[in-house]
């Protein structure tokens, strides 16, 4: 049984942020997505859907060195944008920019439906809570109905995924716990192996913490 995985970036990045444990973002995908697959199932691959915040400079650092962490283990990242749109207040006429994400959803659907329909999966882990996936998981039911479809909703997220779970063959909710068995290592080379990527201070786990901290298994 081949197994692929597919990540919503953003709705699991928020999910770990209203958790209050920062450690928890220098999260290794491909050993969350190895982690939710049943014995004799094969991982082969795992697609990261996110965006680049280029307006806050600190948090675009941070994506960056973490995509090329992802990249290091195996992870597909796929980039999108975020565009800028004039926002005017109707009682005062104050004026600001808001940044709207642009087309992550849709990369997403997208793959999911492309590699159904190749035949690169037979069971297909979906880790979000985002009900804007729904319509491509009953396309991808209603086309090929032995492709099965497993959500694992991010912690605190199980309650919103209602309509996803609807659809979906089975679920679970994704634990704090582990999460906390699925961090990348504190360095790693970049996917060149020409660089040492460094755990951001921003992530490092709390003391006591061991298995957060150990080196990557190659």
């Amino acid at each position: 049984m081949r197994v692929a995985c597919y990540i919503d970036g953003f709705n699991l990045y928020h999910a770990i942020d209203e958790l209050g444990k920062p450690h928890l973002k220098w999260l290794d995908l491909h050993k969350l997505a190895a982690s939710l697959c049943r014995p004799a199932e094969t991982l082969v691959k795992v697609e990261y859907f996110s965006a680049y915040a280029t307006w806050l400079p600190s948090s675009y650092a941070r994506h960056r060195l973490y995509v090329r962490a992802l990249q290091g283990v195996g992870v597909h990242c796929n980039m999108a944008r975020f565009s800028e749109q004039k926002a005017q207040c109707k009682s005062c006429g104050a004026q600001w920019t808001r940044h709207e994400e642009k087309e992550t959803d849709v990369h997403f659907s997208l793959t999911l439906l492309e590699d159904a329909i190749d035949g690169a999966f037979d069971r297909a882990i979906i880790i979000s809570a985002d009900g804007d996936h729904v319509p491509a998981v009953r396309r991808v039911r209603a086309r090929l109905p032995a492709k099965q479809i497993f959500v694992a909703t991010p912690p605190g997220r199980h309650g919103r995924a209602r309509e996803l779970l609807k659809v979906a063959h089975s679920s679970t909710p994704i634990t704090a716990g582990r999460l906390g068995r699925s961090l990348l290592p504190e360095r790693m080379t970049d996917p060149m192996g020409s660089a040492m990527i460094q755990r951001p201070a921003q992530y490092a786990p709390p003391p006591g913490t061991s298995s957060e901290t150990k080196a990557l298994q190659t």
